[in-house]
């Protein structure tokens, strides 16, 4: 039995009227494939919906934070540890950050109208940082215990200059479970990249999709047609005009995640099977909340498939090059079980264990996979196999 565990999840979910993912002009993203437009939905649209997610589903101290404003957070942790250095909680910070892990800090760019005025933002990091929440409360606690044993905040940071290896060596040791999952870059020094555990693919409609247009109206509540000393005459009409741009499909959602390799991240077959299980639960139960408000696009999915496989993961998109032809869940469906049996045979990479999650009869044909349970069903038996396969390691 191979040793490899790849957890792959398969969605089929339709909206109707919806912009879930614009463009720089504010139309939604659109593809080519199968010689037809496609709605899409790029992966970074959909992953953030589902790491915000996390903080429901895991607990908060094992994720982590991406964002420029590094020596904000970590000097709001110095503080938090001793308010007594609430005035040297910054340059502490600046020293950690840029000294000790060689993280490059600019000053960040001026807000317009404001180049005469004061500017008080700290410096952040000329990239967004993915650094867990524990390893900024690891790094705050060296800063506070380097000052309390130098005489004064120049001996402090120049100590912590020369703790270059214990500071690198924090931030590597990161546990963060999105972290480990989504991965981290760090342009300044490579040795503190984390390799993504999980893979996602673009979100794409199975039939072609045409954008349409919404033009609306907003009115004046309190402007009356008889109203005659504005500049519109007394006219009752709309006070602003708009269009917005927005599509209705059946997408088909994918994405994977290597079970070993979150292992060696994470260190603990328990934590690495949560993390899979509150990843699939939030890949489900997650949407991309572009013109929510207008458009309030809270669906499910049709179809959920996961699979685990000792192989490789298969994106099974090859499913609709051809296009779906109405009624576009049903023949969806019918067309990823094809797909999936036709793989499984041709190239030997038959699942070791697949769960079903569906609703109505149009998505009846992937019993031919497994037999449909619910949500929570699909969610414990994949950590219980996840866990039960590293475990035998």
């Amino acid at each position: 039995m191979s040793e490899r565990t790849i957890v792959e999840i398969h969605a089929l979910e339709t909206t109707a009227a919806a912009n879930l993912n614009r463009d720089d002009t504010g139309s939604p993203k659109t593809m080519e494939y199968g010689g037809v437009t496609r709605a899409r939905v790029s992966s970074q649209a959909w992953k953030r919906p589902i790491r915000r997610m996390f903080d429901d589903l895991l607990d908060p101290q094992d994720l982590g934070i991406r964002s420029k404003k590094v020596v904000d957070i970590l000097s709001k942790r110095i503080i938090a540890l001793d308010e007594s250095l609430a005035d040297e909680a910054s340059e502490l910070a600046e020293a950690v950050l840029s000294k000790g892990a060689g993280i490059k800090l600019t000053a960040p760019r001026k807000k317009k109208g404001t180049e005469d005025q004061e500017d008080n933002r700290l410096n952040q990091s000329s990239y967004l940082l993915f650094l867990g929440k524990r390893q900024y409360d690891a790094l705050a606690q060296l800063a506070v215990d380097t000052r309390k044993e130098s005489s004064d905040l120049k001996e402090a940071q120049t100590a912590i200059g020369k703790m270059k290896k214990q500071i690198k060596q924090i931030i590597k040791d990161d546990k963060a479970i999105d972290v480990a999952l989504f991965g981290r870059m760090v342009a300044d020094d490579t040795d503190l990249n984390v390799d993504a555990a999980s893979q996602f693919a673009n979100a794409f409609s199975v039939q072609a999709v045409d954008t349409e247009s919404d033009f609306y109206t907003a009115v004046d509540d309190e402007k009356k047609a008889s109203d005659d000393d504005d500049e519109n005459g007394g006219d009752s009409g709309a006070a602003m005009l708009g269009e917005i741009e927005f599509n209705a499909a059946t997408y088909y959602r994918f994405a994977d995640v290597d079970a070993n390799r979150l292992f060696d991240t994470l260190g603990d077959v328990d934590a690495t099977a949560k993390a899979i299980g509150a990843l699939v639960k939030a890949f489900v139960m997650s949407m991309p909340q572009g013109k929510s408000t207008t458009f309030a696009q809270g669906t499910l999915p049709d179809l959920v498939v996961v699979n685990v496989r000792d192989t490789q993961a298969v994106n099974m998109s090859g499913a609709f090059l051809t296009p779906v032809k109405p009624d576009y869940v049903e023949n969806a469906t019918k067309a990823l079980v094809k797909r999936a049996q036709e793989m499984d045979k041709v190239y030997g990479v038959a699942p070791v264990k697949t769960w079903v999650v569906r609703i109505g009869d149009a998505t009846k044909s992937a019993d031919a996979l497994a037999e449909p349970v619910s949500l929570q069903q699909l969610v414990d038996g994949v950590e219980e196999t996840v866990a039960s396969r590293l475990s035998q390691e």
